[in-house]
C-alpha cells in the first residue's frame, strides 16, 4: 500500500481526519477533501512531513462541481488515484412525523449523493489502478434506527449503490468496500441535525464507551489492504447485523428500548 494516492472526504475532522493521519503515517500521498479550508490547512501542515505528498482542495460534497474537481485537481497534481474513501456524512436525530423534509434531503445530499459524484468522477482512474472505492456507512444501513429516519434512509441508498458497483466491476479489478462502524466518538454527533435543521449542538451519549476514530481509521485502512468488501465493527454493531437476519421482529422491539433510552430521546 506504501505510496497510494488516497482521496478523502470529510477530511476536516473525526474518521476522516483520522484516515488522513493514518495514511500519511505510512508515507502515501493525501488528498483531503471538506468544506473547512481552515481546517484542511492545518490537517495539510501536520501530516506533510509524514506523507510522500499532499493536496487540500475546499469541498463541499453536495455540489455536483465540487466533486468533478477535487478529483480532476488530484490527477492534475499525482496522475493517479488508488483509494477513493467516501467519509463526508450528517446525522440527524428527530422523529420523522416532526421533521422539516428539507433535513432528510441534506442527509441524502451529504451521505448519498456526495458519494455517488465522487465515485462517478473517480471511478475512470480507479478502473485504471484497479484501485479502492470505500463507502463509510453504519450499522443504521442494515437496521433503521427510531430518530434518524433520514440518517438510515441514506446508508441504506449508499450500501445498495456500493454492492451494484462491486458487481457490476466484478471482473474490472475494482475493489468495494463498506465500512460500517458502531457508534464513535466524533463531532458528527455533536453536530446532528435537529427536526428544523439546527444543529443538535451536544451529543447525549456517553463517548467515553464509544471507539476512538483512530480506532475506526486504523480498521478501514487495514480492511483496504486485504480488500475486503464488508467491515462491520464493535460486538453490538455485529451481533444486530447478524440477528436482524432471522429475528427482525424481535429487533425491531430491541432497537427501539435501547435507543428509547438514549437521553432525550423524542419518542420515550
Amino acid at each position: 500500500m506504501n505510496n497510494k494516492v488516497v482521496v478523502i472526504t470529510g477530511a476536516s475532522s473525526g474518521i476522516g481526519r483520522a484516515l488522513a493521519e493514518g495514511y500519511a503515517a505510512r508515507g502515501d500521498t493525501v488528498v483531503l477533501a471538506a468544506r473547512s479550508e481552515d481546517k484542511l490547512a492545518s490537517l495539510e501542515e501536520s501530516i506533510r512531513a509524514r506523507a510522500s505528498g499532499t493536496l487540500t482542495v475546499t469541498t463541499d460534497v453536495t455540489r455536483q462541481e465540487d466533486c468533478r474537481v477535487v478529483i480532476a485537481e488530484t490527477m492534475e497534481r499525482f496522475g493517479r488515484i488508488d483509494v477513493l474513501i467516501n467519509n463526508a456524512g450528517v446525522s440527524m436525530r428527530a422523529l420523522f412525523g416532526d421533521t422539516d423534509l428539507t433535513v432528510l434531503h441534506r442527509l441524502m445530499d451529504v451521505n448519498f449523493w456526495g458519494a455517488v459524484y465522487c465515485t462517478k468522477y473517480a471511478l475512470p482512474h480507479l478502473l485504471e489502478s484497479r484501485g479502492s472505492v470505500v463507502g463509510v456507512s453504519s450499522i443504521a444501513g442494515f437496521k433503521g434506527l427510531p430518530g434518524r429516519s433520514g440518517y438510515s434512509a441514506s446508508k441504506f441508498a449508499l450500501q445498495g449503490f456500493l454492492e451494484v458497483l462491486r458487481i457490476e466491476y466484478l471482473k474490472k479489478g475494482l475493489h468495494v468496500l463498506i465500512a460500517c462502524p458502531g457508534f464513535t466518538a466524533t463531532n458528527i454527533r455533536f453536530t446532528a441535525l435537529g427536526p428544523d435543521g439546527g444543529l443538535q449542538g451536544e451529543s447525549p451519549r456517553d463517548e467515553a464507551s464509544m471507539m476512538s476514530p483512530q480506532q475506526v481509521a486504523s480498521h478501514i485502512i487495514r480492511s483496504v489492504e486485504q480488500r475486503r468488501r464488508m467491515l462491520i465493527l464493535t460486538s453490538q454493531g455485529k451481533w444486530t447485523v447478524r440477528l436482524n437476519k432471522f429475528f427482525p421482529y424481535w429487533m425491531d422491539h430491541m432497537v427501539y428500548r435501547h435507543m428509547s433510552r438514549e437521553p432525550g430521546s423524542p419518542f420515550t
